[in-house]
């Protein structure tokens, strides 16, 4: 299937590496045109590099309040346009709810949730029809995941603000629409399984508890962002999409 993304221009926030840099790559190997952010301007830099000519590094911090405006500026100035955004930001740290702190909380709400309802409303404002907003969450939007209290107060929060959006935005042609990832192997991941004292453990007891019995790939979650975000996918929008091997069994 040709999903009509060659030539197309998308920012992909987080893409220097985890399911953003997965993200960008599906984007590119169908020809798209990519302006792709990280912390760093290094890592943005040697992510672009990766991804070929067609593509830009730009450092950008979403808790920057002026992050948005230049990433849509640097799509116009380098490639003429804007088609879609993915915004995809790391998770936030680990914890119960006594051990965050009101700073993990506040730098948390910042980078993930206002950070992300930035980069939506600069996108929403120079897109045309036919374009696409696309959210990262995760599967936590609806079931927690036990020791990641901040991303489960924020996640639901945004998937309710992506739907809002869809609402708004689809008189004028411009899709919105989530994607949940489950247990997808990633250094995040890796991370989270080391939490119990036994990784491997963990992760095997996990994946008895989903229907494909393994976790996803970065590549698999890429390719349905690929999909989701292109042309092909024009009569999906305020879809939240669990990308996580059947582990949702609600409808």
């Amino acid at each position: 299937m040709d999903l009509g993304l060659k030539d197309r221009v998308y920012i992909v926030t987080g893409a220097t590496r985890g399911l953003g840099n997965a993200s960008a790559h599906a984007l590119a190997a169908e020809g798209a045109r990519l302006i792709v952010t990280g912390r760093e301007q290094k890592a943005a830099e040697a992510a672009a590099a990766e991804l070929g000519p067609d593509a830009l590094g730009v450092a950008a911090d979403n808790a920057d309040p002026d992050a948005a405006e230049r990433l849509v500026t640097a799509a116009r100035e380098r490639f003429g346009r804007v088609d879609g955004v993915l915004i995809s930001v790391g998770g936030p740290p680990p914890g119960f709810v006594a051990d965050n702190t009101d700073e993990q909380w506040q730098a948390a709400f910042d980078a993930v949730f206002l950070g992300a309802v930035r980069l939506a409303r600069a996108a929403a404002a120079a897109l045309g029809p036919g374009g696409v907003i696309g959210f990262v969450l995760s599967a936590s939007v609806h079931e927690p995941f036990p020791g990641l209290t901040i991303s489960n107060g924020l996640r639901p929060g945004l998937a309710g603000f992506a739907k809002s959006l869809a609402d708004e935005l689809g008189p004028r042609g411009i899709r919105v629409l989530g994607l949940l990832p489950g247990r997808i192997a990633t250094d995040r991941m890796r991370q989270l399984d080391e939490l119990s004292g036994d990784a491997d453990a963990s992760r095997a007891a996990n994946e008895q508890r989903i229907p494909l019995r393994r976790y996803g790939t970065p590549e698999e979650f890429g390719r349905t962002a690929a999909f989701l975000l292109s042309p092909a996918a024009s009569y999906l929008t305020g879809v939240m999409l669990p990308v996580d091997g059947g582990a949702r069994h609600g409808f």
